[in-house]
């Protein structure tokens, strides 16, 4: 009996139990396809990052002395799809057993559970060994419940598995959450981190890709390539996180500066999406420095509830809703996404900067994705399906199991609350506040609600909280919202509306 496993492009973890020993009846396959690369348009460095990734743990695996099949973009036989080209390797080697580890994405697990089970052959599907909870943890906490808030399931993970606590099981420093200690701005001082990533030039592999014909947007060679392509060089990645980035990341998790497009964010995201580094490991690292000195409570607090609470829970989100979540829209937004998504050229410079980055990097932290593109997004009416694909696409650590609940659930509201108690909406304040470095030199005024120079956030903000008042207004979360608006006269009201109107009959021309 032979044996084919397959590894998808976000199993990179050489540390599965799958390679503990070699069994010479057991074939690896590894395949880079059309399939993948054109589901959604994405990122030119997304796909030579996972690619390079995919093509070091073949390397990896076959000097370890496992037998590997790799199928590259341009290979003659390369069908383009994962089930036409499991059924010529079958036919091929004669298997009669196959493997997989569970897929992360719900239409992937679903096409090769339909393509196993009319297979006829012995074998399925396996753990990928990586999530601390299970695919259906949060839906078992939450049954019943009408909102599944982060906050609780985040509780039940650190008891699950006993981080950051006392030995009577109370959390170390009296509370689970430093989160209002972690909102300062960011004025320059202590200076952003050196960038240790290595450099990759991924130059002959994107001739390659080009070559078989995928079509991908954003620089795909921007200062060089800086992603992790092997486990040594995202365990690296972690250390320097901890050792130079960490004891300051609590304070300044929210800042945004166009000067330091990193300030102390790990960027460990797109290592832990492909399994290069495990979870645990991450949180063990983050904890022992607290331990031992070497960060506050604070900052590791912060950093420790990104992976074990929010990262997991977001993925319980996805399963338990899914099919169906990816049409969620319950504020009918339609608006297409402007021309300067795609080119970063706005006199926004906020907007600016944050898209700029993500078309240069494919990345940009999670405040500027949330509190600027996507809260621009949501004021504008923009469609949630529309930028679902484009966060999908122009993110390097974005998986749809990952993305797809942030982006409509946690950014767009259009779940309608079910993931978010509150719409994440906010005017030119909060980006003056957090980054107040866009405002100086942006085309547009801050402090003005209406007129051509006023900051379109202004507009948009208190037009979007008129125009969905019926959904809203009885949110006591942003109760103050709606009395700020009632103590508005009719003229102020009618001139933020005309000013809101004109903004989104004509975004690409912001």
């Amino acid at each position: 009996m032979s044996t084919l496993r397959l590894i998808l492009g976000d199993q990179l973890n050489p540390k599965h139990p799958w390679f503990e020993q070699v069994d010479p009846d057991v074939r690896y396959v590894l395949m880079e396809i059309r399939q993948e690369t054109d589901y959604v348009l994405h990122h030119a460095q997304k796909i030579l990052a996972i690619f390079a990734g995919m093509r070091e743990l073949a390397r990896g695996l076959r000097e370890a002395g496992h037998r590997v099949r790799y199928i590259a973009i341009d290979d003659a036989d390369n069908r383009q799809s994962l089930t036409e080209n499991l059924d010529a390797l079958i036919a091929d080697t004669g298997a009669t057993r196959f493997e997989w580890q569970a897929p992360d994405e719900y239409r992937l697990d679903a096409q090769l559970d339909d393509w196993f089970a009319r297979s006829g052959l012995a074998g399925g599907k396996t753990s990928s060994a990586h999530f601390l909870g299970y695919r259906f943890e949060a839906k078992r906490l939450f049954a019943g419940k009408k909102q599944w808030r982060m906050e609780i399931f985040y509780r039940h993970m650190r008891r699950a598995h006993g981080v950051l606590l006392e030995p009577d099981g109370e959390p170390v420093g009296g509370q689970w959450n430093f989160d209002a200690e972690n909102r300062k701005p960011w004025r320059g001082e202590p200076g952003e981190p050196a960038d240790l990533r290595p450099r990759h030039d991924h130059s002959a592999l994107w001739r390659q890709i080009q070559a078989a014909g995928v079509a991908a947007f954003g620089d795909p060679c921007a200062d060089d390539v800086r992603w992790p392509v092997n486990r040594a060089e995202a365990l690296g990645q972690l250390d320097a996180f901890i050792r130079d980035a960490l004891p300051y990341f609590g304070d300044y998790q929210d800042a945004m500066s166009p000067s330091a497009p990193r300030l102390f964010h790990s960027l460990l995201s797109f290592a832990l999406n492909v399994k290069m580094l495990h979870p645990r490991e991450v949180i063990d690292a983050a904890e022992t420095a607290w331990r031992e000195g070497r960060a506050p409570l604070a900052a590791v607090e912060g950093f420790i509830r990104q992976i074990l609470g929010w990262r997991e829970y977001i993925r319980g989100v996805y399963w338990a809703h899914m099919p169906g979540y990816e049409q969620s829209n319950v504020l009918q937004h339609d608006t297409p996404l402007p021309d300067w998504f795609w080119t970063g050229k706005t006199g926004m410079r906020c907007l600016a900067d944050a898209v700029g980055n993500s078309l240069r990097y494919a990345h940009a932290h999670h405040i500027q994705r949330l509190m600027v593109i996507g809260n621009f997004a949501l004021l504008a009416g923009l469609d949630p399906q529309a930028l679902h694909r484009w966060y999908l696409g122009v993110y390097i650590d974005a998986f749809e199991w990952v993305e797809l609940p942030n982006t409509l659930g946690m950014s767009q509201f259009a779940d309608g609350g079910l993931l978010a108690s509150k719409p994440y909406a906010a005017s030119a304040t909060y980006i003056h506040r957090m980054g107040g470095d866009y405002c100086r030199g942006c085309a547009y005024r801050r402090d003005r609600r209406t007129g051509p120079d006023a900051c379109p956030f202004n507009a948009l903000y208190w037009d979007f909280h008129l125009r969905h008042a019926e959904k809203l207004s009885r949110n006591p979360r942003i109760g103050m919202v709606y009395r700020n608006l009632a103590g508005m006269d009719a003229a102020e009201t009618a001139a933020i509306r005309q000013r809101a109107d004109a903004l989104r009959a004509d975004l690409d021309a912001l």
